[in-house]
């Protein structure tokens, strides 16, 4: 029997920081919640809104797989490994912190706002070699179907990282449902509705909500609407 946990856009934690609005499906920073902690291998879920030319300044990381997806706009990154990019809508990019990094994000835009996902995943090994990758992605793979963007190996599709996980995105139109299978025995799925109406076991979703779901082989995702989401696909131990 499938185990599910609900997350309404409207129980996520919110800080209001004047240049960004950074809604949190786990515990982050100033918002704390015992109830949210990860999901499996899943610890932060940032839904992040940054101002014009504004950004986050130089800070550490270590031992935790990063990775950032933009909705809108363009996301300037710089880091201690001398890797300067501009990250946009279809892009995905991906960073082993390891033994240690410093970087920095700035929204690249002087007049309009940026939107991304910050993602963490708890590696499944220490202290490995930091590391960048990033992607541009055909837009149109995800339209209607599957769109895998993130696996644990190098020759597969989309960036990798260092543990068993696997994000998909789907754009589907209203009335377009798949089956997805869950890629490892042990794992779960994190579904993150970006805009629309998504169902899955009965469970309808709007735009920012979020279903856990674990302890089944595969579930059904169908768009309720013209709809956009992301799959994150997880150990649920690790």
């Amino acid at each position: 029997m499938a185990q599910t946990i609900l997350h309404k856009a409207n129980t996520r934690g919110h800080a209001n920081h004047g240049w960004l609005h950074s809604y949190q499906s786990f515990s982050f920073a100033g918002y704390y919640n015992p109830q949210r902690m990860n999901f499996g291998a899943l610890r932060v879920l940032n839904d992040d809104t940054v101002d014009p030319g504004m950004g986050f300044g130089k800070h550490p990381h270590d031992n935790m797989e990063i990775i950032s997806i933009p909705l809108e706009g363009d996301l300037e990154h710089k880091d201690s490994m001398n890797n300067v990019a501009v990250i946009k809508n279809g892009d995905i990019q991906a960073m082993s912190a390891g033994t240690g990094i410093f970087h920095s994000e700035y929204n690249f835009d002087r007049t309009s706002e940026v939107k991304f996902l910050q993602i963490w995943i708890y590696p499944n090994k220490r202290n490995v070699e930091p590391r960048y990758d990033q992607i541009s992605l055909n837009l149109e793979d995800r339209h209607n179907k599957l769109q895998q963007v993130l696996s644990p190996n190098p020759d597969d599709a989309g960036v990798w990282i260092h543990q068993d996980a696997w994000f998909h995105l789907g754009k589907f139109d209203k009335g377009v449902n798949a089956e997805y299978t869950i890629k490892k025995e042990g794992n779960g799925v994190y579904a993150f509705v970006l805009s629309g109406e998504v169902i899955i076991n009965g469970e309808t979703l709007s735009s920012r909500d979020a279903l856990g779901i674990w302890d089944t082989d595969k579930f059904t995702i169908e768009a309720g609407t013209d709809a956009e989401f992301l799959l994150i696909d997880v150990p649920m131990k690790f």
